[in-house]
């Protein structure tokens, strides 16, 4: 352990230095980043065994710069006795100033690099939203799930935006809510830090609070129900695949990399349109080339089948326009010879008469007339 005073110390990849006086740090990254360091995560890990403020900057000039946003920013920092700070691989430098809340209080920094499941968790579940998109936004479990998260981190913003409407305007509080949704997400960052905790020493609060909000977000989704609308569907599905594509790219430390693969992505998702146009110009191509093709004949059982749909959608069609405003009942009716058989036929009725049958079938069946006359001009001509 060492306690001499320093300008600014250097941080070491792997060395454990322990500290009983405020410093300032500086980590200079001389490493260039590899193919295999997608899922790799750098740290600097700073442990204490009392309460510490630790601030970041990106270079030493910033340590030395005066701000009045920084002793703002100081003030809402949360007090930490364990903190991690995220070093970027493409960063050439990253500084940070850790300050004593009491005399004399012991703490160690380290600096680490290794592999982050939560990355490869980030980056699976963007890849499941871009290509479950479609299927989640018309799936209504999806929906309420949502719906009731939403409704969870969003009721703390909500809070935050009543306080600063009931809050006098010369509060001192005032002047932290002028931030609004600023603060709020700090106030979020601060509770997720936190949660465990908060979850441990009040559980009961932390569940009525889940229970109440949860039970309102749900009624407000079941109020105004699921999607409907297919453009609705629509945005929503797009949206989803557009934070799957970016939880795709941030779950991946390597920016060529994470570029190819959400390229690789887009493209395997899309794959279907550019092979159907192929298919169609290879058709088109094919057709013309080959020029048209004879028209298939039909068989006699399609041609009779055909017949009587075609004189069935005939007659449907006739019924129906007889019915409609648009025909003229009186001038139809002083033309016909049958207005009776005219009006049955509207109503419903066959439009030919079993005499109508017979004779058609006597004429035209087997053994008619017509048969007899086609068998005997065959015969003929074979004479």
């Amino acid at each position: 352990c060492t306690d001499a005073q320093e300008s600014i110390f250097p941080l070491h990849e792997g060395h454990v230095s322990c500290h009983f006086a405020p410093h300032r740090f500086c980590y200079t990254n001389t490493r260039v980043p590899r193919w295999d360091d997608v899922w790799t995560r750098t740290q600097i890990r700073v442990n204490s065994s009392r309460m510490i403020r630790v601030t970041q900057v990106e270079s030493e000039e910033e340590l030395e710069e005066f701000s009045v946003w920084s002793i703002v920013f100081s003030f809402l920092k949360e007090k930490l006795n364990d903190t991690s700070i995220d070093v970027d691989l493409y960063s050439n430098q990253t500084c940070l100033r850790v300050e004593l809340l009491e005399a004399r209080t012991e703490y160690c920094i380290i600096l680490f690099r290794r592999f982050d499941p939560k990355l490869f968790l980030v980056f699976f579940l963007g890849l499941l939203l871009f290509f479950c998109g479609d299927v989640l936004s018309r799936s209504q479990l999806f929906y309420y799930s949502a719906g009731i998260s939403f409704g969870l981190l969003a009721s703390l913003l909500v809070i935050v935006y009543m306080m600063s409407r009931i809050m006098p305007k010369k509060s001192p509080v005032y002047f932290l809510l002028v931030g609004g949704w600023s603060f709020s997400l700090y106030l979020l960052q601060l509770i997720f830090k936190n949660l465990q905790e908060i979850c441990r020493s009040y559980w009961r609060y932390v569940l009525g609070y889940l229970l109440l909000v949860g039970f309102i977000s749900f009624g407000v989704c079941y109020r105004y129900g699921p999607l409907e609308n297919e453009r609705s569907i629509n945005l929503l599905s797009w949206a989803l695949q557009l934070l799957g594509l970016l939880l795709m790219y941030s779950g991946i430390q390597i920016h060529p990399v994470a570029l190819a693969l959400v390229a690789v992505a887009v493209c395997t998702k899309n794959l279907d349109y550019p092979v159907r146009w192929a298919f169609a110009a290879y058709r088109r191509a094919r057709s013309a080339r080959q020029g048209p093709s004879p028209p298939r004949l039909l068989t006699e059982e399609e041609y009779r089948l055909q017949g009587e749909l075609e004189t069935r959608k005939a007659l449907r069609e006739l019924r129906d326009y007889c019915r409609s405003p648009e025909f003229s009942a009186w001038t139809a009716v002083s033309r016909i010879q049958s207005p009776k058989r005219f009006a049955e036929f509207v109503g419903g009725a066959c439009h030919v008469t079993p005499r109508e049958v017979s004779v058609h079938e006597q004429e035209y069946g087997l053994g008619g007339v017509f048969l007899e006359d086609q068998l005997f001009e065959e015969e003929e001509e074979e004479e």
